[in-house]
């Protein structure tokens, strides 16, 4: 039995994103497999434990032998977090020391950020090497551009901080923030035998970096059974939230910020509304754009802040067109669940998120400008248009149930020979904090 741990350096909350929600999603189909297999727990062909952070450590058991482990963090990032607090908490740490105390029992490490838990990993890592010990096998998964994030952060941290500063300084700070987490993300990623990244792109760019022979794809699943359609979510939404229920919803889900396209996705809406189409705009999440977006809409918004995936899903069923400008998505499962629930979703060409769709302009619209007009354009004909809309969505809905995978295929295709391929001498099975 291999014992793999993975390091997802995030805080794990009912309201967390995408990365935190993928590997509980792992996880869980981890727990299912156990079930499966002959002999119950004992057939299982790992023991996995997620790491993630918390405000305290302890243990959440999913079956015998997968598990979420929460560790405190040593050098949190939450005081560089903007007053709407909707970015991600990391560990600033260069080395994490109870993290490395637990390490050594087992036998795969994945790394899926590039702050403390990572680093800490490559640390042991390269100890283990010098000493001629025997070491760990090393994976690395891609979730998030990091580095792009970086330089969208950049830019809201110099207008926070350097109140007035030349456009060119934000330009220089973000560049900069962009260039060094590339580096240190392909310094981290070095070490590892491979990489599973969710696009070709991405596959592509490592393999310049790290060798073709260690890159390989890691697809994203869908909860079919959660995200669904739902005849009775739009009651329950107007009653809830109180959105209109005299006119199509557009629906956004995110960090409400410039790297999700938000500005973007606003001033189309506002322009729609100003050419008289009826529609409403509701958004799941929050972000510096938040007090942005209710000054330019006004009563045409309705914003309800991050939400936990149950309610997430209504909403999603609730509402009739799923837009989503962003353009920083390695994988975008928001576009993924919006589809599994009947949504018609729109997204920019070119952007990875389109890679859900099985025929664009068909079970999605695809927008080739970045661009208030291009997007206005395209959400015209499914806000004005109920035969337009409700086509797309059976589209998208078909699409969902024939193509998108489920986590737990993903698992054991993408996942499981990867860990368990070629494993050394495995560790002890269980877990024990104390």
């Amino acid at each position: 039995m291999s014992s793999v741990a993975v390091l997802v350096e995030l805080v794990r909350r009912d309201t967390s994103g995408g990365q935190v929600k993928c590997w509980e999603h792992f996880a869980r189909s981890a727990a299912r497999l156990t079930e499966r297999l002959p002999g119950g727990s004992g057939g299982t062909p790992l023991d996995l434990t997620v790491y993630f952070l918390g405000e305290r450590e302890r243990v959440e058991p999913l079956s015998p032998h997968v598990r979420f482990v929460m560790l405190r963090p040593v050098l949190s990032s939450a005081a560089t977090r903007s007053a709407d607090r909707a970015e991600d908490v990391c560990d600033l740490a260069p080395y994490h020391p109870r993290l490395a105390a637990l390490l050594p029992r087992h036998d795969v490490w994945h790394l899926t950020h590039g702050f403390a838990f990572a680093a800490t990993a490559v640390r042991l890592h390269h100890r283990a090497a010098r000493r001629s010990a025997p070491r760990p096998r090393l994976i690395g998964s891609v979730h998030t551009d990091v580095p792009l994030l970086a330089s969208v952060y950049a830019r809201y941290l110099a207008e926070r901080w350097l109140p007035g500063s030349h456009p060119r300084v934000e330009d220089l700070l973000a560049d900069r923030a962009e260039s060094a987490l590339r580096r240190r993300r392909d310094r981290l990623l070095d070490p590892c035998e491979r990489v599973l990244v969710p696009t070709p792109e991405g596959r592509a760019e490592l393999a310049s970096v790290l060798g073709p022979h260690r890159v390989a794809l890691l697809r994203r699943g869908v909860d079919h059974e959660l995200f669904r359609p739902d005849p009775t979510a739009r009651d329950w939404l107007t009653r809830a939230y109180g959105v209109p229920g005299d006119r199509p919803l557009v629906l956004f889900a995110g960090r409400l910020d410039a790297s999700k396209g938000v500005p973007l996705l606003t001033e189309s809406v506002r322009l729609l509304r100003a050419r008289g189409d009826a529609l409403h705009l509701v958004m799941a999440g929050s972000g510096a754009e938040e007090d942005a977006v209710r000054r330019g809409l006004g009563r045409d918004v309705t914003l309800l802040g991050p939400l936990p995936q149950d309610r997430l899903a209504r909403v999603y069923a609730g509402c009739d067109v799923f837009a989503f400008p962003s353009r920083t998505e390695t994988s975008g499962n928001v576009v993924a669940e919006a589809m599994a629930c009947g949504s018609a979703v729109v997204l920019p060409e070119g952007a990875h998120t389109t890679r859900w769709l099985a025929a664009p302009g068909f079970d999605g619209i695809v927008v080739p400008a970045d661009s208030p007009v291009a997007w206005a354009d395209a959400l015209h004909p499914l806000v004005e248009r109920p035969v337009v809309r409700e086509a797309v969505r059976r589209r998208a809905l078909e699409t969902s149930r024939t193509v998108h995978p489920s986590w737990d295929r993903v698992l054991e295709e993408d996942l499981l020979p990867v860990w368990t391929q070629s494993a050394r001498t495995p560790r002890r099975a269980g877990f024990r904090t104390a």
